[in-house]
Order: structure tokens, then C-alpha cells, then sequence
């Protein structure tokens, strides 16, 4: 396996008025491509999925930025009153053009999303042009505040998605708009099910993948699908980012 020294840089940037904090894994290699992480709904920059997804990727030659969004981590704001998808979406493409904005980095840049943060990266990834991106238990749309017309369990993400507003959302129009991606999701999964990454499977274009964790739960807590998930993940976004376009 490729062996590597990386740089940490913090870096602070504003969006909407908001100082959000983060971090850019840099690997010894001039302005290398450079994957930008959305943590979970109730999460942070220092999930350990995404610092080890940093550190995989630097070994590849990828530079990784992890931030935590507003209300979140080190980041301004409330939670309760500032989180909502518009908010986050917002987020990340101020941080994408920050970062692909630097010298630090090449313009080429792939996206990573948990959970909502997936949903946050499937919502932007067409409109930013996002050269690769990977999911993992995203959900693409949440339960309906309609309690005349509830949503179908096998459909619809719980209310804990739903954002600070206490609005639904749905963002099933936008997956036609994205390519080249890689999808895991737990075929357990109690908190959304795995219906909805299949509905992304078909709707995107190729390339794309999906990975079935037989038996995997939302947080996935099992080790080896931990362990096949920074495998697949790194190599995507290396061959996404790296390789020479066809």
C-alpha cells in the first residue's frame, strides 16, 4: 500500500454570514484532486468514517476536506434554529468553491456523504459538477408532515430528517443529474431504508455502483463492512479523480 506524509491545514471560511471550521488532509503531491466530506444529520467533521477516509485517500494521492457544517462541531450557529438541506447545500458549495479555489488543490473534486449528508451531496453534486462522489444510507426524500397521507415505511426516512423548519423534502428529481457514482447502503438499515439508495441506482447515470452491507445498520457499527467501505470508497474516488478521462 502506498505510504504517504500528509499536511493538516485548518481552514475557516463563511457561509451566510457563519464561520464554519474544517480541515484539508493535504498529500505530498503539487495541487493534488481533492474529495469534500458532509457529515450526518447529528454528526461532526470527526466522524471516523471521514478522518480515516482522509487518511486512505492521501495515501493515494487525494486531498481530503472534512468541516463541520453550521450549528455543528466548531462551526457558528444553532443548531436547532440554523439546520435545515437548504443550509447544508449551501454549506458545501461554499466549501467546495473555497477549496477547489485554493492553491492547495486541483480543480478536479469528488463528494462524500453519511446519511444526510449523503442527501446533501446527491442534492448539489449535478449543479456543482462533481467528478465523483460516494453515499453512504442516504436518504432522498423524508416522511411527510401529512398525517392524512402517511408515508410508506418502505419509502420514507423518519421525521429525524426532517430540517429545522419541520420541512419534508424530496429531492428524487435531482438524481438523473448524477453520474459517476458509488452507493453503500445496509440491507438492516431501521432508520432508511434501503429502497431509497436503490431508487438512486437507477435513476443516476454510469458509471455507478452499488453495495448491499448484508446485515448492515445505519451507523454502520460492523467492522468489515467498515473496512470494505474505506477499501471501495478510496478506490473510486481514485480511479474518478485520478485516472485520465475516456
Amino acid at each position: 500500500m502506498p505510504t504517504t506524509h500528509s499536511i493538516i491545514k485548518e481552514i475557516s471560511f463563511f457561509s451566510d454570514g457563519f464561520k464554519l471550521k474544517g480541515f484539508l488532509h493535504l498529500p505530498p503531491s503539487n495541487r493534488p484532486p481533492v474529495v469534500i466530506g458532509s457529515h450526518g444529520l447529528y454528526s461532526s467533521s470527526s466522524s471516523p468514517k471521514q478522518i480515516e477516509l482522509a487518511e486512505r485517500c492521501n495515501q493515494f494521492g487525494i486531498a481530503y476536506f472534512r468541516f463541520d457544517h453550521r450549528g455543528c462541531g466548531s462551526s457558528e450557529g444553532t443548531f436547532e434554529e440554523v439546520t435545515s438541506l437548504v443550509a447544508r447545500c449551501t454549506d458545501l458549495a461554499d466549501a467546495v468553491a473555497v477549496v477547489i479555489g485554493s492553491t492547495d488543490t486541483s480543480p478536479r473534486f469528488g463528494l462524500f456523504g453519511s446519511s444526510m449528508g449523503g442527501t446533501v451531496c446527491l442534492n448539489v453534486a449535478g449543479a456543482l459538477g462533481a467528478d465523483a462522489l460516494v453515499t453512504f444510507a442516504a436518504p432522498i426524500r423524508s416522511r411527510l408532515l401529512n398525517t392524512d397521507s402517511p408515508g410508506s415505511a418502505m419509502s420514507d426516512a423518519p421525521g429525524i430528517f426532517l430540517d429545522a423548519q419541520k420541512h419534508a423534502f424530496d429531492i428524487t428529481d435531482r438524481l438523473s443529474e448524477i453520474s459517476n457514482i458509488l452507493i453503500f447502503h445496509g440491507d438492516a438499515d431501521d432508520v432508511v431504508p434501503v429502497s431509497h439508495a436503490e431508487v438512486i441506482y437507477q435513476l443516476a447515470k454510469q458509471p455507478k455502483k452499488l453495495i448491499k452491507q448484508y446485515q448492515g445498520d445505519h451507523p454502520m457499527s460492523d467492522e468489515a463492512h467498515q473496512k470494505i467501505f474505506i477499501e471501495q470508497a478510496t478506490l473510486w474516488f481514485s480511479r474518478g479523480l485520478t485516472l485520465p478521462s475516456l
